[in-house]
């Protein structure tokens, strides 16, 4: 396997072998990102998809409007929007301004980073075609979601990070675990909304295996612990996707070089 090489291509370009990650530079590449979602998350994990989504075979929402497109190709598919296998899309402070705030604010109190100075990041509908989920693939996802935020001269990246079900007793073990060891330092910690809150502790911390519920929990939220990410108060039960969600917040100063590159290995 190659390294990736990370230049400045709109703000962000890597590339793996024959895998490459850029910003979407057309109309018809966001349409197929949102393909690639409709497919994962409506076909595959069976959220509930509105009729106008179910008739276009399209994930979308009015975020998508305001929202860079964070693509992944393999160009062995072709050129075009049929080789995108990947996708993140990423909203910055200016750009939630105008879409009427963040999406993750749905769900959680997100004054306190909000509050903060400087340039905030949240990525979202993060997906992967299921041939495609990959160490390889993985280390697109880091490195494109990293040259990003630096580029950008981002604070910090958040957003929410999802388990598959809606029963919170079902997920007792992965949501006490990231309650007892990963909550976010209190100048950190937004908390879901009272009307959708859901608490956590749900097993003392004494009745968990870290090592275990850590390996068990989905690539892209593990990968966010090991970058150092933290998660806020409560879990929010999303009924429409199907899943449980956290708010993961990650310091960009967090993700480093020596972090990344245990997803990228040199040839």
């Amino acid at each position: 396997m190659q390294a990736a090489d990370i230049t400045a291509t709109k703000g962000i370009h890597v590339k793996v072998g024959n895998l490459e990650m850029r910003l979407a530079e057309s109309a018809a590449e966001v349409v197929a990102a949102q393909a690639l979602r409709y497919r994962v998350f409506y076909e595959e994990m069976k959220a509930r998809p509105t009729p106008e989504m179910a008739a276009k075979g399209l994930d979308f929402d009015h975020f998508d409007d305001y929202c860079d497109h964070l693509l992944t190709f393999d160009h062995d598919r072709g050129s075009g929007p049929e080789a995108v296998i990947g996708t993140y899309r990423l909203l910055r402070r200016e750009a939630a301004a105008r879409a009427g705030g963040f999406y993750t604010a749905g769900e959680y109190d997100i004054g306190k980073l909000l509050a903060l100075p400087g340039e905030i990041v949240e990525p979202g509908r993060s997906c992967v075609d299921a041939a495609y989920r990959n160490r390889s693939t993985l280390a697109l996802l880091w490195n494109g979601l990293a040259a990003y935020c630096q580029h950008h001269e981002g604070l910090l990246f958040f957003g929410c990070g999802s388990l598959h079900g809606t029963d919170p007793e079902a997920l007792a073990v992965p949501l006490s675990y990231l309650h007892h060891y990963h909550l976010a330092p209190e100048e950190l910690r937004v908390r879901a909304l009272d009307s959708r809150y859901v608490d956590m502790n749900i097993l003392p911390r004494d009745a968990i295996d870290g090592r275990r519920a850590l390996a068990a929990l989905p690539p892209l939220l593990k990968g966010y612990l090991r970058a150092g990410g933290f998660v806020g108060d409560g879990a929010v039960i999303d009924e429409q996707f199907n899943t449980t969600d956290v708010c993961i917040i990650v310091k960009t100063d967090l993700v480093t070089d020596r972090y990344l590159k245990r997803f990228v290995p040199a040839e």
